[in-house]
């Protein structure tokens, strides 16, 4: 199961929202959320129920019909998905903003965690990096930094 939501992740992050708009997301600070994904087995559904909750609005990703892209007050802040098979606990990620992604990803496994195979990777046109967390008791946090990787940390 885990491999499967890694290997989601991965593709989501290229194809969805953290690689839509031109360069990086906006600055939130470091240790802020930068960035989510919620993962649904209704998408039309969870549409009309965050659409009422919280007043977000969505927008079709291009050549996908299981993702949208949440937008609140104008700005694009995470991604809607259809989920692969049962909602589990390792659906859906919270990326929170970094300044140093291999400082951040060498701290994660001083602590406890691991980053599975394939993270960190940059995101398409220089548009930052991405990693996978996985916290000592099985949870997966996401890590977003505005600066690609340096060529030897990839």
């Amino acid at each position: 199961m885990r491999s499967r939501f890694i290997a989601a992740s991965i593709a989501f992050a290229l194809t969805t929202g953290l690689s839509a708009a031109s360069g990086p997301k906006p600055d939130v600070g470091d240790g802020r959320v930068a960035w989510f994904d919620i993962t649904t087995s209704n998408l039309q559904q969870s549409k009309e129920f965050y659409a009422k909750l919280f007043g977000w609005e969505f927008t079709s990703l291009a050549g996908s019909n299981y993702a949208v892209e949440i937008v609140s007050g104008g700005r694009p802040i995470g991604t809607l998905r259809v989920a692969e098979g049962k909602i589990s606990a390792f659906d859906g990620v919270v990326y929170i903003q970094v300044k140093d992604m291999p400082g951040s990803c060498a701290r994660a496994k001083e602590l406890g965690g691991t980053i599975p195979p394939g993270f960190p990777f940059n995101l398409n046109d220089d548009k930052g990096a991405v990693a996978l967390v996985i916290d000592p008791a099985g949870h997966p946090v996401g890590m977003y930094s505005r600066t690609p990787l340096p060529a030897a940390a990839k």
